[in-house]
Formats: structure tokens, sequence, C-alpha cells
């Protein structure tokens, strides 16, 4: 798998947690403060920011409970 791959999924993840409605490339990059270029190239595979592939295999090795409270605890972090 790719990570534009990842990118993509996560991406469409979101949307369909908000009701299948759209986000755009714009909308997303300005939640995360990047620009809207950056995370263009990441969703089409034009660039491959590192640490993604590690933070996806960390996740990777944790069962699903973990999973979602390391999410949660990162989460809380931002707030």
């Amino acid at each position: 798998m790719q990570i534009n791959d990842l990118f993509n999924i996560l991406h469409n993840s979101l949307e369909s947690q908000n009701n299948g409605k759209k986000i755009s490339l714009k909308d997303m990059s300005q939640r995360f403060g990047l620009s809207m270029r950056t995370y263009q190239d990441w969703k089409l595979g034009r660039a491959k920011p590192q640490a993604a592939a590690t933070v996806m295999q960390m996740l990777g090795m944790l069962d699903d409970s973990e999973i979602i409270r390391t999410v949660r605890k990162i989460n809380s972090l931002e707030e």
C-alpha cells in the first residue's frame, strides 16, 4: 500500500463520517495547517511524508481498543 492510498482512505472515511458530504482539499489542508498543494501532493502520491508510513505501521501493531485509546489521547493533546 502506498502513502497516497492511506491519505485517500482516511480522507474518504472522514467524508463518510460527515454523512457523505465531500470535504474539499482546501478545507482538509486548513484543518491540518498545510498548504492545499502539499495535501494534494500527498493524496496524489507526488510527495510522501516519511512519518506517515511509520505512524500507520505503528498503529497497525496495536489492537483495536488500543488504537482508539491512542488516537483519542493524541486528539486530546490538540485541544
